[in-house]
């Protein structure tokens, strides 16, 4: 097998995983997952927001997750490890299954898209988008985008600050598609920096200042030999 179709099996096999995950971590409240291949297994470490349901008691939980990757996906030993997300409101998968949640709920996709919209901005966000795309009132499908505050798009500082979360719902209907973006404050590049250690030491006279002292002096000297002989 190349190495280009190993790649690609592998990033299948981990949207697969990441799949599975997310619908049976769904009452964890599942927000992201990271897998690592190593010489023993693989690592996995899952992102929820009450680890506690994960783990299980005893560990009971933890063990029954392993058995169930290695039935389906062929992971042999594989090493797990849950980690709390300690603000959720930022996570833009939870906030996603959220949304999805709300209108399985029967809640309308407006009214959840707003609700989410102000929850993540009260959280200290940058900016986010929401995007429901399905058949959302006709039986024509079309898609509805609402955004507050900053949102970039493009160039390196979207490639930095701005995280993505879907997820799909099923409803009457039909299929209904949630997509929302969050642009982090806290990932934003710093405009300046200021340096502590350049700051303390004193300041350097230029070669200009230098040099104009100098001139001034010689002056001085002049005038005062001039005084004398006269």
């Amino acid at each position: 097998m190349s190495a280009v179709k190993n790649v690609m099996k592998n990033n299948y096999r981990n949207m697969e995983i990441n799949e599975f995950l997310s619908q049976q971590l769904k009452d964890a409240g599942f927000g992201g997952v990271e897998i690592q291949k190593n010489p023993v297994g693989a690592k996995i470490t899952v992102y929820v927001t009450r680890p506690g349901l994960v783990i299980g008691r005893k560990g009971s939980g933890i063990k029954d997750l392993m058995a169930k990757l290695d039935q389906r996906f062929g992971l042999a030993n594989p090493q797990i490890s849950v980690l709390e997300i300690t603000n959720p409101e930022l996570n833009p998968q939870i906030m996603c299954n959220r949304i999805a949640q709300l209108i399985e709920r029967g809640t309308a996709f407006r009214r959840a898209s707003m609700w989410s919209l102000n929850t993540i901005m009260n959280a200290g966000a940058l900016g986010v988008e929401v995007t429901i795309s399905g058949k959302l009132r006709t039986e024509r499908a079309h898609f509805e985008k609402h955004t507050l505050g900053v949102v970039p798009k493009s160039g390196d500082v979207a490639g930095k600050i701005v995280r993505t979360g879907i997820t799909h719902v099923l409803t009457k209907m039909g299929l209904m598609g949630i997509q929302l973006r969050i642009a982090s404050k806290a990932d934003l590049p710093q405009e300046f920096q200021m340096l502590e250690s350049a700051a303390a030491q004193p300041a350097q006279p230029t070669p200009s200042a230098t040099t104009e002292a100098a001139e001034a002096k010689v002056t001085e000297e002049k005038g005062v030999e001039q005084s004398g002989q006269a």
